[in-house]
């Protein structure tokens, strides 16, 4: 891996310059949006350390930590929904990413074999004070 990620410098230069200095939290990680690049459908959100991150940026493909397996993740490795990705943006002060990628195999992208991981609303009713999840879409 070549891939050099500097640390941040002052807030004038996270917030105004030109160099892709990201923050990472107290565990190394940012946080990624991965939306469809052809509708903008937000299809995840995961988390990259800075060797995913490098590797994302080597190879164009989407590569993530997995908080709960404790390892990195490369989308797409098994399930062959792999994530190319097309465009990365960073937020104002660069602790997320936003990638917008295509996706390979049947176009799904969440472990339960939708499309998107973001398959319920949340709703409350005022009425009784409770919150449901209902389906959105599959």
């Amino acid at each position: 891996m070549t891939t050099v990620l500097p640390a941040p410098g002052t807030r004038a230069e996270v917030e105004e310059g030109a160099v892709f200095t990201p923050r990472f939290d107290a565990h190394g990680l940012v946080s990624c949006i991965a939306v469809d690049a052809t509708d903008g459908r937000v299809l995840m959100l995961a988390h990259m350390n800075a060797e995913s991150l490098a590797r994302t940026l080597e190879t164009g493909e989407a590569w993530y930590w997995s908080r709960s397996r404790g390892e990195l993740w490369h989308k797409g490795a098994t399930s062959g929904q792999v994530q190319r990705v097309v465009e990365m943006r960073v937020d104002c002060d660069q602790d997320a990413v936003l990638i917008r990628v295509e996706v390979g195999g049947d176009g799904g992208c969440c472990h339960t074999g939708r499309r998107a991981c973001f398959y319920r609303r949340v709703e409350h009713d005022p009425a009784t004070g409770q919150v449901i999840l209902r389906g959105a879409d599959a």
